[in-house]
C-alpha cells in the first residue's frame, strides 16, 4: 500500500541516523571564553552569581589559558576590573593598563589563542555608566567617543587581535576605526555589541565586573521590545567600518539574530549572557534539569537562529559537555 504521510521517525530510529541527518554542529571552534581580570596577584575570586567563573589577576592568565585550551577554545574575550574609579574612566585608556598587560600576558603564554578585548567605560567609572556624564547626570555621547578610541589603541598596543566595543554610543565604530587607523592599527578588526539590548539578564555581570550603577542604561542600550531597530544598528556600525557584528543577549532574541542573519553577510557572533549561565547553574545544582542536555541544547538553538560565533560562560565546560552522554 502506498505511504499516505511523511515517515519521519524512519531517519530517528537510532543514534547514527540521526547524526547522519543532523543540520547544525556546535563545536569547541565556535565558541569564544569570557575573563575577566583583576588588580593584585594571586589572585582567584570566585564570582558568586556565576558558580564556576572568577575573577583573576594578571599572574594567573596563564593557568587560566591552560584551562581553556584544554576544552580546545582557541578564542577569548577580556574584561577589565581595575581596584580604581573614577569620573573619567581613567583607568581605561592610561597607558600600561589592565588590559593592555593581560594581553601581553597571554600572547606570550599563547601566541596562538585569538585575543578579543571588550572595550567599554562602565567598570571603569565610579558611577558605572558606560559613558562619561554631564552635570546632569545624563550620558554625553560624543565626549565618550575619544575616551573609548583611546582605550582601543591601548588594547591594540597590548596585542588585542580585535576590539570589542560593548558602550552603545552613537559613533563608536567610526570614532575607533580613526584612531586604529591613525595609531598604525589598520590590520586590527572590531567586532561592534551592534545590537545590545538593555536586558535583565545581565544581574550576575554587573558583579562579576563590579560595576554597579545608579539609574539604567535604557537611553543607549537598545529597547527589548525592537527588532528593526536592530537592523539599522548593525546596518550603521558596518558602514562606520565594523568587521564582525554582535548580537546580545542571546536566547532571549532568537528571533533578533535570525532576522541579522538574513539581512546581512557580515560574520555574525551571540552573546550567551550571564543571566543565562546563572539561571542553568541554579537549576542544574537543584537537579531540575540537566546541565550538559541544556547547555548543548541552547547552543545549538543560538548557533541555529544563525550566530557564526558564540560568546559563552560555559566554554571552559565544553570538552566535558561534549564527552559526557546526554
Amino acid at each position: 500500500m502506498k505511504n499516505k504521510f511523511f515517515r519521519g521517525r524512519r531517519l530517528r530510529q537510532n543514534e547514527h541516523l540521526r547524526s547522519l541527518v543532523q543540520e547544525v554542529y556546535v563545536t569547541a571552534h565556535d565558541l569564544i571564553a569570557p575573563i575577566f581580570v583583576t588588580e593584585g596577584k594571586k589572585k582567584r575570586i570566585q564570582v558568586e552569581a556565576m558558580p564556576g567563573i572568577e575573577r583573576v589577576s594578571v599572574d594567573e592568565l596563564p593557568s587560566e589559558i591552560d584551562i581553556i585550551r584544554a576544552s580546545n577554545i582557541s578564542s577569548v574575550l577580556v574584561f577589565g576590573i581595575p581596584t580604581e574609579k573614577d569620573g573619567k574612566a581613567t583607568l581605561a585608556w592610561k597607558e600600561n593598563n589592565l588590559v593592555q598587560r593581560a594581553v601581553e600576558t597571554i600572547k606570550r603564554h599563547d601566541p596562538s589563542l585569538t585575543v578579543m578585548t571588550d572595550i567599554c567605560l562602565c567598570a571603569y567609572t565610579d558611577h558605572g555608566h558606560c559613558g562619561h556624564l554631564d552635570s546632569q547626570g545624563r550620558v554625553t555621547n560624543d565626549d565618550t567617543l575619544e575616551t573609548l578610541s583611546k582605550m582601543a589603541v591601548t588594547h591594540a598596543q597590548g596585542g588585542a587581535d580585535v576590539v570589542a566595543p560593548s558602550d552603545m554610543m552613537d559613533g563608536r565604530v567610526g570614532a575607533i576605526r580613526r584612531a586604529l587607523d591613525e595609531n598604525n592599527f589598520i590590520h586590527v578588526p572590531i567586532l561592534s555589541y551592534a545590537a545590545k539590548y538593555a536586558s535583565a539578564f545581565y544581574g550576575p555581570f554587573r558583579e562579576a565586573t563590579q560595576c554597579g550603577i545608579k539609574g539604567d542604561r535604557k537611553t543607549y542600550q537598545m529597547d527589548p521590545h525592537n527588532v528593526r531597530e536592530a537592523l539599522r544598528e548593525i546596518r550603521a556600525d558596518l558602514e562606520e567600518g565594523a568587521d564582525m557584528v554582535m548580537v546580545k543577549p542571546a536566547l532571549a532574541y532568537l528571533d533578533v539574530i535570525r532576522a541579522a542573519r538574513e539581512h546581512f553577510d557580515a560574520p555574525l557572533f551571540a552573546y550567551s549572557v550571564s543571566g543565562e549561565y546563572s539561571m542553568i547553574k541554579a537549576c542544574a545544582a537543584r537537579g531540575w534539569i540537566n546541565e550538559r542536555a541544556v547547555v548543548m541544547e541552547i547552543l545549538t538553538a543560538i548557533k541555529r537562529a544563525g550566530a557564526d560565533r558564540i560568546i559563552s560562560y560555559f566554554a571552559k565546560d565544553f570538552k566535558k559537555f561534549q564527552e559526557t552522554e546526554g
